[in-house]
């Protein structure tokens, strides 16, 4: 990683000005992405019953989000066979959770939970009340405890800024979008017979939008979680005080995600840089490190973890994960 030299770092204030910056275009961003998508369903609606289908499109989609089920933070994370950590085991770690929730101003600091997996994960579930953060063993064991804070910070991040809600939205107005355009496609099948029959013109028009709207919908859904990401980061950067740790985290992840020794661990699996841009969930890991030097500047809020040398004796007292991770419905390795 390229080294600045102290004189060209920013002034803290300098390198405030530019978090909230990339912020506000960050908000601006999510919600023209987030106007697109529920236009998009309103043109579904409009393509299927006129004026009156849009109203019902929009009110389907806020009955959705009203009864939609409430999972909770342990119903899922059970689902990835996750145990919840004390702080015997792991007494750093809660000590830097703790703080870093203490500085986001959260109501409560979210529980932490370990997954006995040697794939490199972290992620955020619950609502800013009541949240959690699960990591896996093969995180825990790969990062320093200055690079791990620099996750929390970016789960914790995510818990903060609602991101957990308002990918739900996102999710819920892509799937009807795609009900509604099977429902078209369906409507249209079975009165195709009747058009030609009477000769009628075929609306191509409207049935290439209609085809192409559950694939546009599912484009600006992934724009919106790398917006939301690249957010995640710069608020890290700033519950931490300590750009580098976070860009430290994100670049370790990366090499060693790719290492040849990780492609014979996780077989089959597609690596990030054989995906187009456009059908990532995350933004270029290059970018994203780029971003979090720009805004580096000292001292970090929790000077002690960066005393810790870069690859940290085991955080649990367990033994190592080797279970082979296996691929899961929705695209998770655990």
């Amino acid at each position: 990683m390229p080294h600045t030299p102290r004189s060209f770092m920013p002034t803290d204030q300098a390198a405030d000005d530019l978090r909230r910056r990339h912020k506000t275009a960050n908000v601006l961003q999510s919600l023209l992405l987030l106007g697109g998508m529920v236009l998009l369903l309103a043109l579904c609606g409009m393509i299927l019953a006129g004026v009156e289908g849009v109203l019902w499109a929009l009110l389907g989609g806020a009955i959705s989000l009203l009864f939609s089920p409430r999972l909770s933070p342990r119903m899922i994370l059970g689902m990835f066979g996750a145990r919840r950590l004390t702080y015997v085991e792991a007494p750093v770690l809660f000590d830097a959770l703790a703080a870093i929730a203490r500085r986001a101003e959260l109501p409560a600091v979210p529980e932490l939970w370990y997954v006995a997996s040697p794939a490199l994960n972290a992620f955020a579930v619950g609502s800013r009340r009541r949240s959690a953060i699960a990591v896996t063993d093969g995180l825990l064991r790969a990062l320093s405890l200055r690079e791990l804070a620099g996750v929390l910070a970016h789960e914790v991040s995510h818990v903060r800024n609602n991101d957990l809600t308002v990918m739900g939205l996102a999710d819920t107005v892509t799937s009807l979008t795609r009900l509604m355009s099977v429902f078209g496609m369906a409507l249209l099948i079975l009165n195709l017979p009747l058009l030609m029959m009477r000769q009628e013109a075929v609306p191509w028009l409207l049935v290439l939008l209609l085809i192409a709207a559950p694939w546009i919908g599912v484009l600006l859904q992934l724009a919106l979680s790398r917006t939301r990401e690249f957010d995640a980061d710069l608020d890290a950067a700033h519950l931490t005080g300590d750009p580098e740790g976070v860009a430290s985290a994100l670049a370790r992840i990366e090499r060693l995600q790719h290492s040849p020794w990780e492609g014979l661990r996780f077989p089959g699996r597609r690596r990030a840089q054989n995906i187009p841009s456009l059908l990532r969930t995350h933004p270029d890991t290059e970018e994203r490190v780029r971003r979090l030097m720009a805004l580096r500047t000292p001292p970090p809020v929790l000077p002690g973890l960066a005393a810790h040398p870069l690859h940290a004796p085991p955080h649990l007292a367990m033994p190592a994960a080797l279970r082979r991770p296996r691929y899961r419905i929705g695209g998770y390795w655990y």
